[in-house]
């Protein structure tokens, strides 16, 4: 029965990652059709909240008066924690308009190495060897997966700032994420976060979109963009982590990175050497050794 369920969570976390793996070529795709960068993350968030909204009234509707309710405290904290999740969306959509998206998603896997400087700061606590070891080779597998070492062709400057922004903010989101409001439940959590996210996307496309925003974008990519990055995403990593544990979790997870790659490569044309399949390799070496407890296999 524990092997059954550890490999629902497999399957979950396993699907929630390569959900998330496909966003952005999708977006890039949208670009190519002319949409904006503030027309993709408005309509990717009105989707997103208006699939949370159902999915927490259906909650309501099934389990009546046995949901627990945020707080007006709990929705402010998550509301806030939600701010870090709109910067990452605009961040990283950003970034793809300006390096390909086998590059950018190398880049927002910079959270390896930023999670354990931020536990480090936060939480006063020094790294074991074992994650010291683990961001090294992120850092020597980034290298190669941008492919600094061989590229004749700069990168565009802008691209890799902004890949390094949604890192950071990718972290925020997930360190808030874990600590705030963690009684509530999944559905609601993520529909305050959303709501929060929206508020910083609206700022955003105010002060950023010059000409007529163009409502097709809501027939034509809205509900895929929210499906594969506000909705699908978020109820299959709650629901398979707490199976998984958050050592297996995140190994998993690390599907994300691949999927993106590959997703890339077949519908962008992008091309990615044999160094950068090498780097990818590494990065997620990388995640495995930082959950693995090697002192249990022992």
């Amino acid at each position: 029965m524990i092997k059954n369920s550890v490999l629902k969570g497999v399957l979950l976390v396993g699907l929630g990652a390569t959900s998330y793996g496909m966003l952005a070529t999708f977006v890039k795709i949208a670009y190519g059709e002319g949409y904006t960068t503030p027309e993709v993350t408005i309509a990717q968030f009105v989707y997103g909240i208006t699939g949370m909204l159902l999915i927490n009234l259906f909650q309501k509707v099934k389990k009546g008066n046995d949901v627990v309710k945020a707080s007006k405290k709990n929705i402010s904290q998550l509301m806030l924690a939600g701010t870090s999740l709109g910067l990452t969306s605009i961040f990283y959509y950003l970034a793809v308009k300006y390096i390909p998206v086998s590059i950018a998603i190398v880049l927002l896997m910079q959270t390896v190495w930023m999670g354990v400087l931020f536990e480090m700061i936060l939480e006063k606590k020094r790294p074991s060897n074992q994650k010291i070891i683990a961001v090294i080779i992120v850092l020597i597998g980034t290298a190669l997966a941008t492919n600094l070492i061989q590229s004749k062709a700069n990168l565009d400057w802008r691209g890799i700032v902004l890949g390094f922004l949604a890192a950071t903010s990718f972290t925020t989101t997930m360190f808030t994420a874990n600590r705030v409001a963690t009684h509530v439940s999944s559905a609601q959590r993520s529909l305050y976060m959303l709501l929060g996210g929206a508020v910083i996307v609206t700022g955003f496309a105010i002060a950023t979109q010059t000409g007529a925003f163009n409502f097709e974008i809501f027939l034509k990519w809205g509900l895929i963009l929210a499906l594969f990055g506000t909705i699908i995403p978020p109820l299959l990593l709650n629901a398979g982590f707490p199976l998984t544990g958050i050592g297996l979790g995140s190994i998993v997870s690390a599907l994300e990175l691949p999927v993106s790659v590959l997703m890339a490569y077949f519908l962008l044309s992008e091309k990615v050497t044999l160094i950068q399949w090498i780097g990818i390799i590494l990065i997620i070496l990388a995640i495995v050794i930082m959950n693995v407890n090697f002192k249990k296999i022992r």
